[in-house]
């Protein structure tokens, strides 16, 4: 369709589903090249993605390799050293991905290996050290944290169906593990701001407000967790996990202080750096597609505007008396 084409057109006289299909078939007509080029790069990003996802799956299977390689060179009787190599193993896979399983081997292996009045204080080590190491290999934001907590505790919940006599010490072990891990967390995210590469700092500013936010309620994330948790539960390990969840509330006071003392830090190194950005935010508004957007907006202001001006003028038409 060309410019002489559409001037031949009655706009005014075409309601809202031709003006569409107007609109539609010069969208479809001027635009085929640029939405076969996309269509085209989308195939790209997939096939990406996918060799990207494959590639980070064995790059985990060769660590897991090469740590299987190490121990085999180690005496079986040198606890300490076996310890040592575990532990430098838990700081070098990516935890994440293989999180639900991790949780169930080492609790299952802490009932099974250590005396009943060690048991618990075993579970909870476990939880905090599985907490903090897997916390700590990404960003700390609410839904990666939720994710985490939530994993753990499903894993201990499995297992404390399977323990019913010895399911609240578990449950209750795993939310004490979880607490301090998701508190060292966090202090070692303070002690880390003042060391922060550039690169960091700039992800930071970017996600200021969110992480600042965050901040502010871990208390409160973590108690849904459990909340959460005990409403998908069966209703013995639920009712478990909402008493313990009220007696938790009382412990949190740490995790609290902890936080806000972390967002404290942020706000006077980094909140200079974050208004700088929003001042940068503020330039790219003259760009083209922040002006197009905000064109947007007022036309949508407009189309709300109109319709309520339509709806009022037909209210007081049947409100007012015919003569």
């Amino acid at each position: 369709m060309s410019i002489q084409d559409l001037h031949t057109i009655a706009f005014e006289k075409m309601d809202l589903h031709e003006i569409k299909e107007v609109a539609e078939s010069l969208i479809n007509e001027r635009t085929r090249e640029l939405h076969d080029v996309l269509a085209e790069l989308l195939v790209q990003k997939e096939l990406l993605e996918k060799n990207i996802q494959k590639k980070q799956s064995e790059l985990q299977e060769a660590k897991y390799a090469i740590f299987d390689e190490i121990e085999s060179l180690i005496d079986k009787e040198d606890a300490l050293t076996l310890s040592k190599l575990h532990q430098a193993k838990l700081q070098s896979i990516d935890l994440f991905d293989i999180l639900s399983e991790t949780v169930e081997g080492a609790i299952i292996t802490a009932l099974e290996k250590s005396k009943d009045s060690e048991a618990k204080n075993m579970i909870q080590e476990i939880v905090r050290e599985l907490t903090f190491e897997t916390i700590k290999e990404g960003t700390l934001n609410t839904i990666r944290v939720r994710k985490i907590l939530s994993t753990i505790l499903h894993s201990s919940i499995e297992i404390a169906e399977a323990s019913p006599n010895i399911s609240e010490d578990i449950l209750e072990a795993t939310l004490k593990g979880m607490r301090t891990g998701l508190l060292e967390s966090i202090d070692r995210f303070k002690r880390r701001l003042a060391y922060m590469p550039l690169e960091a700092k700039h992800i930071l500013i970017e996600d200021y407000d969110t992480i600042m936010e965050d901040l502010n309620q871990t208390d409160t994330l973590f108690l849904q967790v459990v909340q959460t948790q005990a409403n998908e539960s069966d209703p013995t390990i639920g009712k478990i996990l909402l008493e313990l969840n009220k007696k938790m509330r009382y412990d949190l006071e740490e995790l609290i202080h902890i936080s806000k003392e972390t967002a404290g830090v942020m706000k006077d190194r980094f909140s200079t750096l974050a208004k700088t950005a929003v001042k940068k935010a503020d330039s790219a508004l003259k760009s083209e597609t922040a002006k197009e957007a905000k064109r947007v907006g007022i036309q949508a202001w407009g189309i709300a505007k109109t319709a309520l001006g339509t709806a009022i003028k037909s209210a007081k038409s049947k409100m007012e008396p015919k003569e």
